[in-house]
């Protein structure tokens, strides 16, 4: 090994624990680089092998009754490989055990075994047998739910009788990895299932002999899914249909997808943060530690060896560091990919994972990270090894002091003296003192902009489920009924308010851009469920015009004023012009909304209403949810509260987990920052704290002069990390937010506080460390002059 290799190693043990922060900084980059990226590559490759193994469909389309007969003439449609008629529906359950009713949609099974389509994956029992009307698989989640395994027997209202269904396995679907019920907005295991009958059972149930309501296609290679949509758009137009898409809204899909969207956002928008701290950190450590050796510098270039040789050690000592912390981030990561990973593969009901982090990740991070600790070295490096020998042996000039404002300051104040040393040492050297705020600021802002997501959410629960949606019980309804049955349900036992609301598919165009979606038509006088704006106040629908979600306008390029082109995807089919009259941020889904009168003022149909907003009496609860399982009319339901529970449930769940994580983050970057200044401060200064002990100092005031000045640097950084905190926010909610999501940008008071007492905290912490290297000191050795 070569003097210059032994003196590097020695190197590394003397600043151990000042290299040991800055990898851990580093890491802390590296290790979010390699997990978002894994955990995605991984749910990339996961999905992609479930959807191929179990031929997921490319296109689906539903109708009102379309004859068997149109099938061949779907299949012959330019670009389709392959279309499979089939029959959906909605059921209430009663299931044992349950005072409310759990909902399900129901999905026939071919007669001749298993679809071709969508295969369900067999994780127990048998297929039904296709002569026994009343054998059904059950969703796995759902059964194991709600302890229905194969052979137990549950009660179903199908075409408005009840019936007995006996379970006869448990299967998953690649077309249900993400299962949420109808108007509602998390997943309910326990209350919403899903059921495959035999073909026969569930067209007798819907009077559908002969027929089918729903259509699945797979294309060729290169086919064009827009014309392919068209065609079957026109085809099932005379059967009621409701509008083809692809996968891009087909639920599960979407949801899915925006989880990937959000991994690929914190890729881009985390590692930077702590990359550009690590190049400073590392600027910092080997300028202080060149500076102290610049007689050796001196001394090796006079015996011969080459400024660029010794540019190389300084730089190897620097990449010694960058290893270290790409080595731990890579760890980190991949083991925190691999949980996550799995987490999502519950959660999102896969049936099998596979875990490929890919090389690419790792490759990228690692010379992301070694370029980080090569360019924070550089300046430091290339200032110092390009002294002439005689200039590097000779001792620096010393600084020049003369009184300036801060002393004039300080002696109209009567700061003590060593008040004045913090300050001087701060206005004096601002360069270095910038470098430490910057760290801090950085902390302050990874914080804010972490937490901030606990305020989105409290913000958004709030819209949902206070504000927006005020009904205790929404029920959605097999078919539009008229006006009256808003009357019936407000008989309902406990229904002290009953509301109605219609909903039904359009398709938005705007020049050649398109969407699938839902209209809401709202009554403007309801109270129930409301519809508001950004600043939560309720909105006034107009007469005339659609009222949309910002996401959806910027997909469309719409803005209030422009007309958009509406086709009815129900009776009476028509196509309208509409004016854009208001753009609002919706925090879940893109649905689009009209005045109730205004809508059906255009179709020309007198009201309707397909679903009911309730507000009940809590005494009266298990009486209404009775009423509602012996009531046909009713093809689901959603209790609020429930909703809430599950909501809150899950979120608290992600979110505590994200907390841990991001404190641990945000005191990482704070440690590296305020522990590697501190140190260095310590070395610079320990001359002048000797001297102080020396002339009667006690050691609590030495030590105020070092713990003072970067708790001085941290107090000034707070301010300006809740700056840099919201505008990171705010790169946060448009990263994060997609088509499924959109989170409002919302701090609270509460967050700022949190983060700048976890930082000053940490801050403290830190510099209470090094203030302990002061009771050993050795104040003869720090006194000796040097030459």
């Amino acid at each position: 090994m070569r003097a210059l290799d032994r003196k590097m190693l020695r190197d590394l043990r003397r600043i151990w624990a000042q290299a040991l922060a800055i990898a851990l900084v580093l890491a802390c980059g590296i290790m979010v680089l390699v997990l978002s990226n894994g955990t995605q590559r991984s749910l990339v490759e996961t999905r992609a092998a479930y959807y191929e193994r179990h031929r997921f469909a490319d296109v689906f389309a539903g109708a009102t009754r379309a004859p068997l007969g149109l099938v061949d003439r779907i299949a012959a449609i330019d670009g389709v490989a392959l279309a499979e008629p089939r029959i959906g529906f909605d059921a209430v359950l009663d299931l044992e055990g349950m005072a409310e009713p759990a909902t399900a949609r129901i999905l026939s099974l071919p007669a001749s075994g298993l679809p071709v389509l969508n295969v369900p994956l067999l994780r127990a029992g048998r297929r039904p047998d296709p002569l026994v009307a009343d054998e059904v698989l059950l969703a796995e989640p759902f059964a194991l739910a709600n302890g229905l395994r194969p052979g137990a027997r549950f009660r179903a209202i199908l075409g408005g009788r009840l019936r007995e269904l006996t379970v006869t396995g448990h299967v998953l679907s690649p077309e249900f990895i993400y299962t949420i019920a109808p108007g509602s907005m998390m997943p309910d295991d326990r209350r919403f299932g899903l059921i495959w009958m035999n073909e026969e059972a569930a067209a007798a149930a819907e009077d559908l002999d002969g027929a089918f309501n729903e259509v699945v296609l797979s294309l060729t290679r290169g086919a064009s899914e827009a014309a392919v949509i068209e065609a079957l758009d026109q085809m099932l137009a005379p059967y009621g249909g409701t509008g083809a898409h692809g996968r891009d809204r087909q639920v599960s899909h979407a949801f899915l997808d925006s989880e990937l969207e959000q991994l690929r956002a914190m890729a881009v928008i985390l590692p930077p943060i702590f990359l550009i701290v690590s190049a400073f950190l590392v600027n910092m450590v080997l300028g202080r530690l060149i500076a102290l050796e610049r007689r050796q510098i001196g001394l090796l270039k006079a015996v011969g060896y080459s400024t660029a040789v010794i540019a190389r050690h300084y730089l190897k000592l620097g990449l010694g560091i960058g290893i270290l912390g790409v080595l731990i981030g890579w760890a980190a990561g991949w083991w925190l990919g691999l949980g996550l990973t799995r987490l999502y593969a519950d959660f999102f009901r896969f049936p099998w994972l596979i875990h490929v982090p890919g090389a690419g990740a790792f490759v990228l991070s690692g010379a992301l990270g070694l370029a980080t600790v090569v360019l924070g070295a550089l300046r430091a490096v290339l200032a110092s090894v390009r002294l002439p020998p005689a200039v590097a042996m000779a001792p620096p000039a010393p600084p020049l002091f003369r009184r300036g404002w801060v002393d004039r300051l300080g002696g109209a104040l009567r700061f003590r003296q060593t008040t004045m040393m913090i300050l001087r040492s701060v206005t004096r050297w601002p360069g270095r003192a910038a470098i430490t705020v910057f760290g801090v600021v950085a902390s302050v802002a990874v914080l804010v902009a972490s937490f901030f997501t606990f305020d989105a959410m409290d913000v958004m629960m709030d819209e949902m489920f206070v504000r927006s949606n005020r009904q205790e019980v929404t029920l959605m309804l097999d078919a539009a009924r008229n006006a009256a049955a808003v009357q019936d349900a407000a008989n309902l036992p406990g229904v002290t308010l009953a509301e109605g609301a219609f909903a039904l598919p359009v398709r938005l165009r705007h020049g050649p851009l398109s969407r699938l979606v839902g209209l809401q038509g709202r009554a403007p006088e309801a109270v129930l469920a409301r519809l508001l704006d950004d600043r939560g106040r309720v909105v006034a629908l107009p007469g005339t015009g659609l009222v949309m979600a910002e996401s959806l306008a910027r997909e469309l390029r719409l803005a209030p004023g422009d007309r958009v082109t509406v086709d009815l995807l129900a009776p009476p089919r028509e196509t309208w012009e509409v004016p854009v009259v208001a753009v609002i941020r919706q925090s879940l889904g893109q649905d689009v909304h009209m005045a109730a009168p205004a809508l059906f003022a255009l179709m020309r149909q007198t009201p309707q209403v397909n679903r009911l907003h309730l507000s009940v009496e809590a005494r009266a609860m298990p009486a209404l949810l009775d009423q509602v399982k012996r009531t046909p009319a009713v093809a689901g339901l959603v209790i609020w509260a429930e909703v809430r529970r599950q909501f809150e449930t899950t979120m608290s769940e992600n979110l505590r987990i994200m907390t841990v994580i991001y404190s641990i983050l945000g005191m990482l970057i704070t440690i590296g920052v305020i522990y590697n200044a501190a140190r260095i401060q310590l070395s610079e200064r320990a001359h002048e704290l000797a001297s102080l002990r020396v002339l009667g100092f006690t050691r609590a005031e030495v030590g105020y002069v070092l713990v003072g000045e970067v708790m001085l640097l941290a107090v000034l950084a707070v301010p300006l990390g809740w700056l840099a905190g919201y505008g990171f926010a705010a790169l946060m909610v448009e990263g994060f937010s997609t088509d499924v999501v959109s989170l409002p940008l919302a701090v609270a008071r509460r967050t700022y506080a949190i983060a700048a007492l976890i930082v000053l905290g940490t801050a403290l912490v830190s510099a209470l460390a090094v203030r302990r290297r002061l009771d050993h000191i050795d104040i003869v050795g720090a006194l000796k002059a040097r030459e």
